[in-house]
């Protein structure tokens, strides 16, 4: 199939991209990855697609001292590089590279992953469990909100449909902090299954603070709050990554049961994946 007819917006700037959404019946696009995809067999029906790959500014990529500005068209592959520094640079590497394969990560953008808020994909969750900030633009001005209040559900944001995500802010995590991405997915280039992700920062032989995010492991990106507190206070050992792993199997994940996999094994495998991913943290801090 083809794409319902639309009319066409080739926004220049953020006023003029702003413009073009106000009536609430039009589409953003940036890289169209899963757009362009939506549309072709008409699951999506835009009246206006509003293209903003020429409003200059938009592939800002910016460390400010405290957090990682992140522009509407920095494309996934940008985090694949070494331009963010730290840990946090490390840790988006290792999430960039399982997103889907090459061509994928040349065109489609981390703000328009969080845009669409799939349940599997993994910029959402690194954004909640990272306590990210998003900024809105819309024809009511500009607002920001934190990325734990942005998801709703599958598919789902606080996002009206005349406002534009025009910029996402990454704390920076401390020097010395160990991170840790393990995903299980069915093939190379799939959606995850399940992912976990992890930031642990270790001062006088224990665990000062802990980051913990679920991916696909309830109908929104999960911060596994329990896990993270079986860890804080703690050295971080093989016991403390265990007691991880049962907060977040028992506590934090909220799976949906799936024709192929159900609540129990799904559990099962957050236990697995979150004893995994820590266990990376520690081999590598």
């Amino acid at each position: 199939m083809k794409p319902a007819p639309f009319h066409y917006v080739a926004a220049r700037g953020v006023d003029e991209a702003v413009a073009a959404l106000a009536d609430g019946d039009a589409r953003v696009l940036a890289g169209g990855q899963s757009l362009v995809l939506e549309m072709n067999f008409r699951a999506a029906r835009p009246r206006r697609l509003v293209d903003i790959n020429g409003v200059a500014g938009f592939d800002r990529l910016a460390c400010d001292g405290t957090a990682l500005r992140v522009g509407p068209l920095v494309r996934h592959r940008a985090f694949e590089s070494r331009f963010t520094p730290g840990p946090l640079g490390e840790l988006l590497r290792r999430v960039a590279h399982h997103i889907a394969h090459p061509p994928i990560r040349a065109r489609g953008t981390m703000l328009g992953s969080l845009a669409y808020a799939h349940p599997a994909a993994e910029w959402p969750t690194i954004a909640v469990a990272l306590g990210a900030e998003l900024e809105l633009a819309g024809s009511r001005g500009r607002r920001t909100v934190s990325a734990a209040d942005f998801f709703t559900g599958p598919f789902a944001t606080i996002r009206s449909p005349d406002e534009l995500l025009a910029e996402v802010r990454l704390p920076l995590l401390p020097p010395g902090t160990a991170v840790g991405f393990v995903e299980h997915r069915r093939t190379h280039a799939s959606f995850a299954e399940l992912a976990v992700a992890v930031a642990v920062t270790i001062a006088d032989g224990q665990v000062a603070s802990a980051r913990v995010g679920l991916v696909n492991a309830a109908d929104r990106p999960v911060r596994a709050g329990a896990a993270e507190a079986a860890l804080i206070g703690r050295p971080f050992d093989d016991a403390s990554i265990a007691a991880a792993g049962r907060a977040a199997a028992e506590r934090d994940a909220d799976p949906l049961p799936r024709p192929y996999a159900d609540v129990a094994y799904q559990r099962h495998a957050v236990g697995v994946l979150t004893r995994r991913a820590l266990g990376q943290a520690r081999a590598h801090g």
